[in-house]
């Protein structure tokens, strides 16, 4: 049976390349070709069953095997498959014979829950502000947090030219003696270092911060730096 016709982004994204809207702009710099033709605009559809498409000089190859992994990232490495300036990457941490890349971005100073797959449907479900999959994270701040500033968290915080969504704010920890505060913060938006210019928009200088959970997948059971495939179950239970 043959293949129905789909949206270039959508099968690069599909065959592991990079997230949707990383196809996007991957094609609009001219790194596509379809039938030795190079593509330049979005909105271009093609038959994968007949139709030969290359990145960068190299041939796109139907995946037949997605895998799906979770890692608990530590400090010090990067969200990216390449970094230009030779920092160790996730990819240095997680071994494995698929080409797979980051769900989403954790910064170079935040350890904890991360997934790297090959499916980039599955990547673009995930990444989508509509689908609102949570993300959960211990926040270790300087100083006793204030309770209007657990509110405002709560609310909204304007930071940069937008106000955050409402989030979900418990107090861990109020440890005089050491002057610090700990919070568990769950937001289902994704911008970029958002937790952090939260706490920032409040007034609170984050010490530390670590994503323990992804929807409900959590990784209180895999240490620092290891890593595990995911179950069917929780694949389809972060989707649902």
């Amino acid at each position: 049976m043959e293949e129905e016709s789909v949206r270039l982004q959508k099968y690069l994204a599909n065959q592991g390349i990079a997230s949707r809207r990383k196809c996007e702009e991957i094609i609009l710099e001219g790194k596509v070709s379809v039938n030795d033709k190079i593509v330049k605009e979005l909105g271009v559809k093609i038959n994968p069953t007949v139709d030969k498409v290359t990145y960068c000089g190299k041939a796109v190859k139907k995946i037949e095997n997605f895998v799906y992994i979770l890692l608990n990232k530590p400090i010090g490495y990067v969200t990216t498959a390449k970094d230009q300036f030779g920092r160790d990457t996730v990819l240095d941490l997680v071994k494995v014979k698929e080409r797979i890349v980051p769900v989403g971005r954790l910064d170079m100073y935040t350890s904890g829950a991360l997934i790297l797959t090959n499916d980039g449907d599955f990547i673009y479900k995930i990444t989508h502000p509509k689908h609102e999959i949570t993300k959960t994270y211990t926040v270790t701040l300087k100083g006793i947090i204030k309770d209007d500033a657990i509110e405002i968290l709560r609310q909204g915080v304007k930071i940069d030219d937008y106000i955050t969504r409402p989030a979900k704010v418990k107090i861990l920890k109020k440890d005089e003696e050491k002057n610090l505060s700990r919070l568990e913060i769950t937001i289902h938006e994704g911008k970029n270092r958002q937790v952090r210019k939260m706490c920032e928009g409040v007034g609170s200088k984050v010490i530390a911060l670590h994503r323990s959970k992804i929807g409900n997948i959590g990784v209180k059971d895999l240490k620092i730096g290891s890593w595990r495939y995911l179950k069917q179950d929780e694949i389809k239970n972060i989707l649902r």
